[in-house]
């Protein structure tokens, strides 16, 4: 299960480090043609959520890695489903029903890794 858990962590953890940082630093134009839904979202909205997506994809690593606060790396991964929960919302309110795909793999691969991080407890 352990080997389990790092290769999802891992997985997770490159995505939203790549997503999220570039919520971060890029601009609204630079970010459309990829992400739609920021032109009806305020910058300071995508900014928090790249930082959000930062921070989890470390916390699925690092607390495990070190063994400090490994309950983190769950509360991550929880915070990942949220994302996503409010990622498909989002799709769903804009009518763009076929953009709900990778939303969905990311719930199920975060809710995947809540699963495996709690079997090591």
């Amino acid at each position: 299960m352990t080997l389990a858990y790092w290769i999802v962590a891992a997985l997770l953890a490159v995505f939203y480090f790549y997503a999220g940082g570039k919520k971060v630093v890029q601009s609204r134009e630079q970010l459309q043609p990829m992400m739609g839904w920021v032109d009806r979202v305020p910058m300071p909205l995508v900014r928090t959520i790249g930082v959000l997506e930062v921070l989890g994809a470390a916390g699925l690593v690092l607390p495990p890695l070190t063994g400090i606060a490994p309950w983190l790396a769950v509360a991550a991964a929880v915070g990942f489903v949220l994302i996503q929960v409010g990622g498909i919302a989002v799709h769903l309110s804009r009518g763009e029903t076929r953009q709900i795909g990778l939303n969905v793999v990311l719930l199920v691969t975060a809710a995947v890794a809540i699963w495996l991080a709690t079997t090591w407890v």
